[in-house]
């Protein structure tokens, strides 16, 4: 058993091996529309490789996940918000491809942070601010901030959930459209994602490749279990459960 976890990696043990498999099971989760729970697995991966190379081992997870609700809700995307948001998206990967090689992991983990508390501040404002009648425009300036925070954090730790979820959450697409056009638009963002980091940072191996592999069926069981629970949820106990979900897999990132 130890020589097949080591064979993952070096410093894979029995117990990080549950608390991998359990981030698989929450990507799978995730990626059915349970998008609060995406965080969790950010963390925990990064507790196990280290948070550079940890975003390599999960790419290539949430890009078989990305697929699967792709197929599932494909007739439900919004294509004219992916559309304002995907230059914007591109541009953010960009700067943060560039910065990416500049920081050291301690570093990384810091504006990891500082990215996922702003855009949860500004989420529960913008939930706030909806009550009293005055919600967040939906023009190109609000697009376009979100789109380069959105790319800059998916690039930095996969960890732009909280922004894209903010964009969606604003608005006010129904569950379905919501769970399909995040789907569609994080498919092209981390299809995207997968040459810059191979190439570039070089943190997608074949051990990282046989890590995902490894965690495939955990992560397809999380998908469909994903999929029953976003079901039993009506219209709006679903948007704030997401809210409440990010808020509380965030605070995992102080770990």
């Amino acid at each position: 058993m130890n020589q097949f976890l080591a064979s993952i990696h070096p410093d894979l043990n029995s117990a990080y091996f549950i608390l991998f498999l359990l981030s698989a099971l929450t990507i799978g989760m995730s990626k059915a529309g349970l998008s609060g729970l995406g965080l969790a697995m950010v963390p925990m991966m990064a507790a196990i490789f280290g948070a550079r190379e940890s975003t390599g081992v999960i790419l290539p997870m949430l890009i078989t996940a990305d697929i699967m609700a792709v197929l599932y809700y494909r007739s439900h995307a919004v294509w004219k918000h992916i559309i304002r948001v995907i230059p914007w998206g591109a541009a953010g990967i960009i700067i943060a491809l560039v910065t990416g090689k500049m920081i050291n992991d301690n570093q990384f983990r810091i504006i990891l942070l500082t990215i996922v508390w702003i855009m949860l501040i500004l989420m529960l404002v913008n939930d706030f601010r909806q009550k009293k009648g005055s919600e967040i425009p939906e023009n190109h300036l609000f697009a376009s901030v979100m789109g380069l925070t959105g790319g800059f954090s998916t690039m930095i730790g996969n960890a732009a959930g909280p922004v894209f979820t903010l964009y969606f959450l604003a608005m006010h697409l129904p569950k379905k459209e919501f769970i399909g056009t995040s789907a569609w638009l994080f498919l092209i963002l981390n299809t995207g994602k997968l040459p810059l980091q191979a190439v570039v940072w070089k943190n997608i191996t074949l051990n990282s490749l046989k890590a995902g592999l490894i965690a495939a069926p955990v992560l397809i069981a999380g998908f469909f279990l994903g999929i029953w629970i976003v079901k039993l949820l009506p219209e709006k106990i679903y948007r704030y459960f997401v809210i409440v979900a990010t808020l509380a897999t965030s605070l995992l990132l102080f770990l």
